[in-house]
């Protein structure tokens, strides 16, 4: 499936590819997003099931959200790419990092996790969106994406509007992903230069997830930023888009 994708950035420039995280849209990549496209390609996408991407029948898998971005890679033309990820984009590439090194120049993983339970959550957490909806859980979700301070300090109306948008299918389809990922295998596999990212007050993929990533990847290096929670790119911006510029350039 080739998923809804846009486009900015110098032709000739270096490609990148951003992947959201489950329950938003490429539009979470907005703070990052012109810093990085004067010196990149950069590739942003919905994953399947979220913003503009189809919806196909569910649940996914791992495998599924991964091949995307390869295809992805196809379409385009593109032989390698850059690639970052938050949460469940992290997710994916580790998938792309462990199965096809190929396509993977650097890697950035922010928030994330190569496994992440119980898996009767995610299968609750499914249950209830396609039964109530993704505004059943938008402010659970908003706890765990922000900080207090942030969240006292800073209008969110968006983000809830980006997450109360994405298809309740899509989403519940998603949560499979996590709920039947273990990559721990996978991780030593990967040979990319891969820089970790955390926020010291993420309680969905608190740093010792990141630990674990950075301690099977031989050469990864973490991050860990403080004060931030889930959606780090969003709360840290500047201290985020300087660590993903130092890492792909340097």
């Amino acid at each position: 499936m080739i998923p809804h994708h846009l486009i900015s950035g110098p032709e000739d420039a270096p490609p990148l590819v951003l992947s959201n995280s489950l329950g938003a849209t490429l539009e979470m990549w907005d703070p990052q997003h012109d810093l990085l496209a004067k010196r990149f390609r950069v590739i942003r996408y919905d994953t399947r099931g979220h913003g503009g991407s189809d919806i196909p029948p569910g649940p996914y898998t791992i495998d599924d959200v991964g091949t995307d971005v390869v295809e992805l890679l196809d379409q385009l033309g593109l032989e390698r790419a850059h690639f970052a990820g938050l949460s469940l984009g992290g997710m994916t590439g580790i998938w792309l990092g462990a199965n096809r090194p190929d396509r993977i120049e650097k890697l950035v993983l922010l928030c994330t996790s190569e496994k992440l339970g119980p898996p009767e959550m995610w299968a609750d957490r499914a249950n209830t969106v396609r039964e109530r909806g993704t505004s059943a859980i938008v402010d659970t979700t908003l706890e765990r994406w922000f900080t207090d301070g942030y969240r006292n300090r800073f209008d969110l109306s968006a983000v809830r509007a980006m997450f109360e948008s994405v298809d309740d299918d899509g989403y519940a389809n998603c949560c499979a992903v996590i709920q039947h990922m273990d990559q721990t295998a996978a991780l030593s596999s990967i040979t990319a230069p891969t820089l970790v990212i955390a926020g010291a007050q993420d309680p969905a993929t608190p740093p010792d997830h990141a630990e674990r990533i950075v301690a099977a990847i031989e050469g990864a290096r973490l991050e860990v930023l403080d004060p931030g929670a889930h959606l780090v790119n969003v709360e840290r911006p500047e201290a985020v888009t300087e660590l993903i510029i130092e890492h792909l350039e340097g």
